[in-house]
């Protein structure tokens, strides 16, 4: 199973790419430069797969070597999105033997770290993959990786929710008890926001659940709820409209999320795949 992620324009990751880049080389790379004099001798390198997993990152990986140097050429063996195994090569690089040496620890950090995600990820979509609920990541991303690492949730076979702050609203228990009541909320800010933008109300109760469906929230999350509980939201929102998308989150884990999903709710919402994930691990071999 191959699922497609989308990744900003390099306009928008080169600046944090190079950032990198500068953090880890600081004033020089003392071992590289004092071997090897900078474009002079080229040398091949092969990543290798030290587990099995879903690959994601190498666009960027590719994207870190040309800019340490335009002219290294970096060849995807296992296609983004696809799994690998034990011991397989995943990569090729070509080019000059400093830029390598220089580039390989940030370009490997960051396609592990995208690697661990999109493997957990496609492990809670493969739990639910007959069903028709959806799996969406979430705001709990680690600060500066946030774009990277929801691409790698689709590139596992998640869905996105809002990027960022301004994407949706979203009245969470804390914005419910600051405007005194989600009726209040939801009428304060339906005369605020742009005509695109849906409300997202989280409920922690099928009371919480009736407020919302009456003053036209456009999706209600039902947020820790028991099973019986909310079912019987479910079929309270069903019956008042099929407009309202229906999301589930709280205690989503790897044994929990088919029974959440056999509810018949539209989206579940996990946090898991990106800060429960493990790091792929990958290694750099020079030939």
């Amino acid at each position: 199973m191959r699922n497609v992620g989308v990744l900003p324009p390099w306009l928008v990751l080169d600046q944090q790419l190079h950032s990198w880049l500068v953090e880890d080389l600081g004033r020089g790379d003392r071992t590289t430069q004092s071997l090897l004099y900078a474009d002079v001798q080229d040398g091949q390198a092969k990543w290798i797969a030290k587990a099995p997993g879903v690959i994601a990152g190498l666009p960027v990986a590719a994207r870190v070597f040309q800019i340490m140097n335009a002219k290294v050429c970096f060849k995807a063996i296992v296609p983004e999105g696809e799994g690998c195994e034990l011991g397989q090569t995943i990569a090729e690089i070509n080019g000059s033997l400093d830029a390598l040496l220089m580039a390989e620890r940030v370009a490997l950090n960051l396609v592990m770290r995208l690697s661990g995600i999109a493997t957990l990820t496609r492990k809670y979509v493969e739990q639910i993959a007959d069903l028709p609920a959806k799996l969406v990541d979430t705001r709990k991303t680690t600060p500066g990786l946030r774009l990277l690492e929801k691409y790698a949730t689709q590139l596992g076979g998640a869905i996105n929710h809002r990027m960022g702050l301004d994407d949706a609203v979203m009245i969470k228990d804390n914005h419910i008890a600051a405007s005194g009541g989600i009726r209040e909320a939801i009428a304060r800010i339906r005369k605020q926001i742009p005509y695109p933008l849906s409300i997202e109300v989280e409920t922690e109760s099928l009371d919480q659940v009736e407020e919302a469906l009456q003053n036209g929230a456009d999706i209600i999350m039902l947020d820790n709820m028991p099973l019986d509980s909310m079912h019987k939201a479910i079929q309270m929102i069903r019956l008042e409209s099929k407009r309202v998308k229906i999301e589930a989150s709280g205690n989503i884990t790897l044994d929990t999320i088919r029974a959440v999903a056999e509810t018949g709710v539209d989206y579940i919402s996990s946090s898991a795949p990106i800060t429960q994930s493990k790091w792929l691990d990958l290694s750099m071999k020079i030939n």
